[in-house]
């Protein structure tokens, strides 16, 4: 809080006092509003770890433009034969994979099909189980190497 004038101090009548406490009061609330502030640890953490959080977006956004900057300069200097032969690739291989499923769908007997479908909907229902014992094979297979070198 500020000293107080002279003018101030010596109110003449009520209406003046009642202005100078009021004056007073707010000023006091500004300082402890203020005091409250810089002991609220919370407060200023959240406030801190936005702060970071935003330059943290803004630092990712500026390097995801780069690198998709530099990945369009790459794509322009790659001559084009190139770039048709490699979206050719893709599309034979595309091709080949479809062929292959058919093919092994095809020749797969029946009951064997309807076999892996349920083993398939069994997995996908015990997810935790089928990855601890993958976990534990793992790690017997990898002692077991580890024993024999």
């Amino acid at each position: 809080m500020s000293k107080m004038s002279r003018e101030e101090q010596s109110a003449t009548n009520p209406d003046e006092l009642a202005k100078q406490v009021e004056r007073t009061r707010e000023e006091l609330g500004r300082t402890v509003a203020a005091l409250v502030g810089k002991t609220d640890v919370k407060a200023r953490a959240r406030a801190k770890a936005a702060e970071v959080r935003e330059q943290a977006g803004l630092k990712a956004e500026e390097v995801r433009t780069k690198a998709a900057e530099a990945a369009h300069r790459v794509q322009e200097k790659v001559p084009a034969t190139v770039k048709d032969k490699a979206s050719e690739a893709a599309g034979q291989a595309r091709v080949k994979a479809g062929q292959a499923g058919h093919l092994l769908e095809q020749r797969t007997p029946e009951p064997v099909r309807r076999k892996a479908a349920e083993g398939a909907v069994a997995v996908r229902g015990n997810r935790t189980v089928v990855l601890s014992a993958a976990a534990g094979a793992a790690v017997v297979w990898w002692a077991y190497r580890r024993r024999k070198s």
